[in-house]
């Protein structure tokens, strides 16, 4: 079946959104706000067409998994937009407005996405969403969001379907899923030479879109998988994956899940054959190193951004003297990082619209021809294009558990 239209894709989103619009919200078990120091906002009555704007504060909206198998990326991603904004409140707001965070817990599923993006909008009446985290949390988060009008901000995927132009309010902060995987196979084809390669994937939304991914980039080199294997999101029943893996007996094997089965996945298959091992950037790599432990060196991972501790690159400096005054003993990682620059993007974002704040004024300040530069971290935006960043950086797992970017890859089976 061919591709839809983005006009019929926007469509079939509304119209699904309009359905779910009269749903009940549940609760989360775990729901918070985070101002970096200032009064958390009540679920007042905000009868104006953008909820989430007051006088003296702006409140932004987060449903993430802050608990179960990925709650290291909902939390990581959480502090870094907190960092940002504690870093923008302590220099007096957005033009004499706070920056506020409701936040509720997912799970990493998403019927508790899509119902935390409910009270979000209608309950706690928030102006934006902002850090949703996976895919299938993501699609479930933007029927909402959409069906609202509702920015859906910097959202932790790189899923194809948030880059449909025709989705004008949403604003991807990083690079695609495809772009991801097609570094991988471009670099492990020409540096290495190899050509049997594997895909270990999460079965639904998020490890399909990197499957599909893989397979287009071996394609256009005249290859194919020769081996695959899945487990089901938050599991860690990888057992059989391991299994079609070894018998496949790849060169290489790309990595498309989360940092525990991933980690499980590494080890299992390592009992028995040496393949390279590449993982995209949602694993969460700060996770998946403390979960291989010396077990992770020589591990590949790409990533949608710098390095978060090299101190030389302008915005990551910003972003360590941030993170340190927000939180002092958090560390550095990718997923925080990642954060602090969606936090950032927000800020732009209320910057160019002045006081006369509104969902429309926010999303084109950002949408403009013009880049949004974070600190040297530059973000193009345009009328057909909802994605700010192409950036894609291999990295390598070392011996001491520490990342380093890497241009060529070396070694191999």
């Amino acid at each position: 079946m061919g591709p839809k239209s983005p006009v019929a894709a926007l469509a079939i989103v509304v119209a699904l959104a309009t359905l779910f619009a009269g749903m009940a919200c549940a609760g989360s078990e775990q729901a918070g706000s985070g101002t970096g120091g200032a009064t958390p906002a009540t679920a007042g009555s905000v009868e104006q067409a953008d909820r989430g704007v007051f006088d003296d504060r702006v409140v932004f909206g987060q449903s993430a998994a802050f608990s179960g198998p990925a709650q290291d990326l909902g939390s990581n991603m959480r502090l870094g937009i907190l960092a940002a904004f504690h870093e923008a409140n302590e220099a007096g707001g957005v033009h004499g407005r706070r920056l506020e965070l409701e936040y509720l817990d997912d799970g990493y599923e998403s019927d508790a996405a899509f119902a935390n993006t409910q009270t979000l909008i209608y309950e706690r009446k928030v102006f934006a969403l902002i850090g949703a985290v996976g895919t299938p949390t993501s699609r479930a988060a933007f029927l909402s969001a959409n069906s609202a009008g509702a920015p859906f901000l910097a959202p932790f995927t790189g899923a194809e379907f948030l880059r449909d132009p025709a989705l004008d309010n949403v604003l991807n902060l990083r690079a695609s899923y495809y772009q991801e995987t097609e570094k991988m196979v471009e670099r492990l084809t020409e540096d290495l030479g190899l050509t049997r390669i594997a895909v270990f994937y999460q079965n639904d939304s998020f490890g399909q879109a990197g499957l599909a991914g893989t397979i287009q980039a071996l394609q256009r080199r005249g290859l194919e998988p020769v081996g695959s294997g899945y487990y089901e999101r938050n599991t860690g029943a990888t057992t059989a994956a391991v299994f079609h893996i070894v018998e496949a007996d790849p060169e290489a094997v790309i990595l498309v899940g989360a940092y525990t089965p991933v980690a499980k996945t590494i080890q299992a298959v390592r009992e028995q054959i040496d393949p390279v091992f590449m993982s995209i950037s949602f694993v969460g790599s700060k996770a998946l190193a403390e979960a291989l432990g010396p077990d992770g060196a020589g591990i590949y991972v790409t990533q949608v951004v710098p390095l978060p501790d090299d101190a030389s690159i302008p915005v990551v400096a910003r972003y360590q003297d941030a993170l340190a005054a927000y939180e002092p003993d958090a560390l550095p990682s990718f997923v925080s990082l990642e954060g602090y620059l969606a936090g950032r993007l927000a800020i732009a974002g209320l910057d160019g619209c002045g006081r006369e704040l509104t969902h429309d004024c926010f999303i084109n300040a950002i949408r403009s021809p013009q880049s949004v530069d974070i600190d040297g971290f530059s973000l193009q935006y345009g009328p057909e294009d909802n994605q700010g960043s192409d950036a894609v950086f291999v990295t390598e797992l070392g011996e001491d558990g520490k990342y380093r970017q890497v241009d060529t890859l070396v070694g191999g089976p």
